[in-house]
């Protein structure tokens, strides 16, 4: 099979879909891999080093999409790069489609087949492409909101970690997954107290054994639309810092914190809204970038970088391929409908295909029906 993996456009995205040794393993197989030119710059892998591994150099995405049967990326295609799609063509990365109508209604017309990291399952029901960023991102979001809660921000001017004499920042993380435990601890590392919400007794319980009884871990955690959202509210008036890590697989994240709710909390306090790729889960976030991560609403501090891992490229670039190149290995030999015939959790990742959506969430989200997967394999 001809795979591409095409250099990433989105504003201050440094990963890379396919490291070298990836390519290594891939060639060793019998396929062809494309790379469009510097890539891999971002993670230190460049032309040289793809050519070494075996991968041709595509001069740039017009060619290198024209000539993949398979296309591998990190972020969700841009309306440039969607325009290249083509029928039949296979898109393997992370989507995010039910908090972006005009990316899913573009791949639906390219009658490409659209293949999310995000909604791949695993056997024990977790999210195995999602978890790796997620780990990046949930200790991402306490360095951000450290930075965030600055004075040259606009923030409160509290060092998490506290000094002598001067009490420790409060750190409320509002949903107990992978994002969630993950901030916990970072923040419980640079020395805040924090507070961890989740409606899910099972996380709770897993959250307590994993901090060890270093935050308090309540079960007050409301999935509520806009309005009155019980404890999280109250628990949000006393936090100097709150990272929302709420994730519903596939579909928009829930609004946990009105515009009308940001006068109850401290002014100056910073929100880190880590489910903004699913469209945030305060009323008040929209996307920012790395140049420009930060913005004021009411007082409130609002960091809501839609790419958090790209921050840290390298380390998040071999996190994640070493966890996608399996479902590459199985899309590129066996081709989609086979490997997605073969593997269920794998099938779960598949949310468009030939003009129909069929991941339940995404149409939910936008009103559609969702077409049966039997129907799509056939």
């Amino acid at each position: 099979m001809r795979i591409g993996c095409p250099r990433e456009i989105k504003p201050d995205e440094h990963r890379v879909g396919l490291t070298p040794e990836a390519v290594a393993a891939l060639t060793a197989d019998g396929h062809r891999v494309l790379i469009e030119s510097g890539a891999g710059l971002g993670v230190g892998a460049t032309d040289e080093d793809y050519r070494a591994a075996g991968a041709e150099i595509a001069a740039d995405a017009a060619t290198l999409f024209a000539a993949a049967d398979l296309v591998v990326k990190v972020k969700e295609p841009l309306a440039e790069e969607r325009s290249l799609l083509r029928e039949g063509q296979v898109l393997f990365a992370y989507l995010h489609l039910a908090a972006d109508r005009a990316q899913t209604d573009d791949l639906l017309a390219s009658g490409a087949v659209a293949i999310a990291y995000e909604t791949v399952t695993e056997p024990a029901g977790g999210l195995p492409l999602l978890r790796p960023m997620s780990v990046v991102a949930g200790r991402l979001a306490a360095q951000a909101g450290a930075m965030a809660l600055q004075k040259e921000r606009g923030g409160r001017g509290v060092l998490l970690g506290g000094a002598p004499g001067a009490a420790p920042g409060e750190v409320l993380v509002i949903g107990g997954g992978v994002v969630g435990l993950n901030a916990a601890q970072m923040a419980l590392g640079l020395g805040a107290r924090a507070t961890l919400l989740d409606r899910n007794p099972a996380a709770l319980e897993r959250a307590r054994a994993a901090l060890r009884g270093r935050a308090v871990a309540e079960g007050s955690f409301t999935a509520a639309p806009v309005g009155p959202s019980g404890g999280v509210v109250e628990a949000a008036a006393d936090a100097d810092l709150i990272i929302g890590a709420v994730l519903v697989p596939g579909a928009k994240a829930p609004k946990l914190l009105s515009r009308e709710m940001l006068s109850q909390l401290r002014p100056g306090a910073a929100l880190v809204d880590v489910a903004i790729d699913q469209g945030g889960c305060f009323e008040t976030s929209r996307p920012t970038t790395h140049r420009d991560p930060t913005y004021l609403v009411d007082g409130i501090v609002h960091y809501c970088v839609a790419n958090m891992p790209g921050a840290v490229a390298r380390t998040a670039t071999y996190a994640l391929v070493d966890a996608t190149l399996p479902h590459v290995k199985a899309l590129a030999a066996l081709g989609w409908r086979e490997a997605l015939r073969r593997d269920a959790h794998l099938a779960a990742g598949l949310n468009v295909s030939a003009g129909r959506v069929i991941c339940p969430p995404v149409a939910e989200a936008f009103g559609l029906e969702a077409a049966p997967l039997s129907a799509a394999l056939a």
